[in-house]
């Protein structure tokens, strides 16, 4: 590779060169828009009060929803909300597939001010827990919903702990889910 030469005298004095800008005030319409802090989960294995079940923790990645639309350009009774559903588990190694079910969180909201316009979803358990909201995340579940768009303008984080529980019998080896996150109005 070749690479050029410079000489390390100056000849004659430098000159600088101003550069200028003007940004003009978006005068689009603004957005409702959501983005995910990361593409991957790993769960760990911590204790389990039960020796017939064995149980992995994560972490969602944060979920920031943010919506730069005024008041005027959102649609009266409007509010959005986020939620979650997750595939089966499938083994690297051709295992039995591990349900959905087995795939719980417990959603959290960023709300420094307590305002209580986005809230999180309810607690979601896996189907070895027990009832009433014992499914896992096979349907929708619900991770944050702000109650009235109008009010929740601007950026909000959500993130949930994930917990999967499943029987110490299953086979051994790496499995993989996926996770789908959705934003609704």
């Amino acid at each position: 590779m070749a690479g050029a030469a410079f000489a390390e005298d100056i000849v004659g004095d430098p000159d600088d060169v101003d550069v200028n800008v003007t940004i003009e005030e978006i005068t689009e319409p603004g957005v409702l828009a959501m983005t995910v802090g990361g593409d991957s989960v790993s769960l760990a294995e911590s204790a389990s009060a039960d020796p017939g079940v064995r149980e992995f923790h994560g972490e969602l990645p944060t979920v920031t929803v943010t919506d730069t639309r005024t008041a005027e350009e959102i649609p009266d009774g409007a509010y959005w909300y986020v939620i979650g559903t997750a595939t089966d588990f499938v083994g690297d190694s051709g295992q039995d597939p591990i349900s959905a079910g087995h795939l719980g969180w417990s959603p959290e909201v960023e709300d420094p001010e307590g305002t209580g316009v986005v809230a999180p979803g309810d607690t979601v358990d896996t189907v070895l827990d027990s009832p009433p909201n014992n499914v896992g995340l096979v349907g929708q579940e619900l991770l944050a919903m702000a109650s009235t768009s109008e009010e929740a303008i601007g950026s909000w984080n959500a993130t949930a702990d994930l917990l999967l529980k499943v029987p110490s019998t299953v086979a051994p080896g790496g499995y993989a889910s996926t996770l789908t996150l959705s934003l609704f109005e």
